[in-house]
């Protein structure tokens, strides 16, 4: 059983269909990154998956169960096993780093905050931001926003993590901080779906790679088939033009 199925998934905005028959799996603690042109359906897949655009067709399922996006209840329960984090890092600004890192756990998940404090020094240690615990986010650069954001998503326990071009809002000498902090997650059983034009990266980390165009998915490989020998004539192409730079 796949921790994360995907099945036939499609969504439209009015007359657009922006996906179409979308299928792709991901197994616990496996690296499926989204790669493709802009345009194609990569971020409105996550955004799916995560409730906040309505599927007009098709069926998620985590750990076997199916996700029902019309029910409050099953879209509360879905968001205590997976979280996103947006390229835009959505911070609290009246909040201090802890306070936005604890705030889903105390209010969400009703958890003290004494607890939730210290599981909150914890992740920030991790993404090396816990000597800015009491800073403002006004204060922090686009990087350190960013990685407080990975820990506020953190902080929830998620078996799943939804990372949307959590890079491209950043400026070039701090991407690397960032993908470093992502780099060290993929050791920890977390699934990760990953969208991402980083494509070094990308080959790195990622356990499969899912080419997408038009909305739909192309072909599905291991990093080293897609990116040397991918067998579509698409993906061929967007791979050529996006390792030529």
């Amino acid at each position: 059983m796949h921790h994360l199925e995907i099945r036939n998934i499609s969504s439209s905005y009015g007359k657009l269909e922006v996906l179409r028959d979308v299928t792709l799996s991901a197994d616990k603690g496996e690296v499926v990154s989204l790669i493709g042109p802009s345009g194609s359906g990569k971020s409105t897949l996550l955004r799916v998956l995560i409730g906040l655009t309505p599927p007009t067709g098709g069926n998620v399922y985590i750990g076997g169960n199916k996700v029902d996006y019309n029910s409050r209840k099953s879209l509360k329960d879905l968001r205590g096993h997976m979280a996103i984090v947006f390229q835009q890092y959505n911070l609290f600004q009246n909040m201090n780093v802890l306070r936005n890192v604890t705030i889903a756990p105390v209010k969400i998940k009703k958890k003290p905050r004494e607890e939730a404090e210290v599981r909150a020094r914890g992740l920030l240690q991790k993404v090396g931001m816990e000597e800015k615990a009491d800073a403002y986010p006004d204060e922090l650069s686009g990087g350190q926003q960013q990685r407080v954001a990975i820990a506020r998503a953190l902080a929830t326990s998620p078996e799943i993590l939804l990372l949307d071009e959590v890079t491209s809002a950043l400026d070039p000498e701090r991407v690397k901080e960032v993908l470093d902090t992502i780099r060290s997650l993929t050791h920890e059983g977390i699934t990760l779906i990953i969208v991402s034009h980083e494509m070094a990266f990308v080959r790195e980390v990622s356990t499969r790679v899912a080419m997408m165009d038009q909305g739909k998915i192309v072909e599905v490989g291991p990093p080293e088939q897609i990116f040397r020998s991918p067998v579509e004539s698409r993906t061929r192409d967007f791979v050529s033009k996006i390792l030529s730079h």
